[in-house]
């Protein structure tokens, strides 16, 4: 008889309706677990879920669960109704998965204007709290929802808009003050200059100007986005500027060539060169700036005398 309860209990398990399965997945762009889950407020997924056995229709993240465990599930799943902590570096780090991103360097996005601190889980859950990890970059899905001057979370129309959420001077997000330390800070006046003066925001240049000329498929009239120059998971150079082409410059064609980029002082010609290219050649335009692609003019000059986010008379940046 023992036998016999045995067996249709395991029948009636497997026939059970499975939210997990239906309401958290891959396809269905939903990972976080919510109160729906038939194992809400568990903290040992082990009690339901076979380790061998899950991941199956995910194969690239699936060596790395079985590799490290459980305790990998927080992560992607959130806390299930528990105290456990959301673990992100636990795969998301130089070894397991050190492209997705690249952390390299001694500056990264720790909130601290002060001080490097190395990343850590908590710091990614402030801008990533609902990934979908399918793969693709998608703004309303891979960012977190923060609200607008206005106090609501209206749908970011490019994805700068989510840096300027937090960036600005006068609508900045509860527990992120960002500290302004000259009256034309960047970090806080940003928000004003990318949306009204900044070619690299919304007014965006004609290419009409003597140094005109953009490596393809770069072209005028287009909104870039901050990460095209500042690397939030990692850098050695400081204000976040990318040390490497592969780590932003995103349309960039040769990108993927791991481009070097310095910055001397407040020679920023490395980074520049990654985009322009002038189609008349002055001045400096045939000088390698250092990392084996020239096309800009001042190489070894200081570019923030003429060149800074929110300058008027010089594109604005």
């Amino acid at each position: 008889m023992n036998w016999l309860i045995l067996l249709l209990c395991c029948l009636f398990i497997q026939s059970a309706p499975a939210v997990e399965n239906r309401d958290v997945s891959l396809e269905a762009g939903q990972l976080l677990l919510t109160d729906r889950h038939s194992g809400w407020g568990k903290s040992k997924c082990v009690s339901c879920h076979i380790l061998s056995r899950i991941h199956q229709d995910a194969p690239h993240i699936r060596t790395i669960v079985r590799k490290k465990g459980y305790k990998t599930c927080t992560g992607c799943h959130g806390s299930n109704g528990t105290d456990q902590p959301r673990r992100c570096l636990i795969c998301h780090n130089t070894q397991d998965l050190p492209f997705v991103p690249q952390q390299t360097g001694i500056h990264q996005h720790d909130f601290n204007i002060d001080i490097d601190q190395p990343l850590e889980d908590r710091h990614c859950l402030v801008c990533h709290q609902k990934p979908d990890m399918d793969g693709n970059w998608e703004i309303a899905t891979d960012l977190t929802d923060i609200p607008d001057a206005n106090g609501l979370k209206e749908p970011y129309r490019h994805e700068s808009e989510f840096c300027l959420r937090c960036h600005n001077r006068f609508h900045q997000q509860p527990g992120f003050p960002v500290r302004s330390r000259s009256l034309q800070d960047p970090l806080t006046m940003i928000a004003d200059t990318w949306r009204h003066m900044d070619e690299h925001g919304i007014p965006s240049g004609s290419g009409k100007r003597i140094y005109a000329g953009l490596r393809p498929p770069y072209r005028y009239g287009v909104t870039l986005a901050c990460t095209d120059c500042h690397a939030m998971h990692g850098t050695d150079n400081p204000k976040h500027i990318i040390d490497n082409s592969s780590k932003g410059a995103f349309a960039l064609e040769i990108r993927d060539d791991g481009i070097g980029v310095e910055v001397y002082g407040g020679d920023y010609s490395q980074l520049c060169v990654l985009c322009h290219e002038m189609k008349q050649p002055l001045e400096d335009a045939l000088l390698d700036t250092g990392n084996g692609l020239s096309g800009v003019h001042r190489v070894g000059d200081d570019c923030r005398l003429c060149h800074t986010h929110g300058k008027p008379g010089m594109t604005g940046l």
